[in-house]
């Protein structure tokens, strides 16, 4: 079974304004990701610029099938 990685995140931007996200799940590599690595996924995946802090909570790693399609 393939791991993914359900948490919940709260990014800001350097020029004002956040974003919040619940239960957000993301299909992970391995068995683990950090926090940093993984907020530098979120803002990399979501194409977001301006990107001030992230902070990661309640991360519990899942085992599910990838969402993905993979190309």
């Amino acid at each position: 079974m393939h791991k993914r990685v359900k948490f919940d995140f709260h990014i800001s931007f350097t020029n004002g304004g956040h974003l919040n996200g619940e239960d957000f799940r993301l299909d992970i590599p391995g068995d683990d990701i950090s926090d940093r690595d993984l907020a530098d996924y979120i803002v990399a995946d979501m194409r977001l610029l301006m990107v001030g802090e992230v902070r990661i909570f309640n991360k519990e790693i899942i085992s599910e099938a990838h969402k993905r399609k993979t190309e």
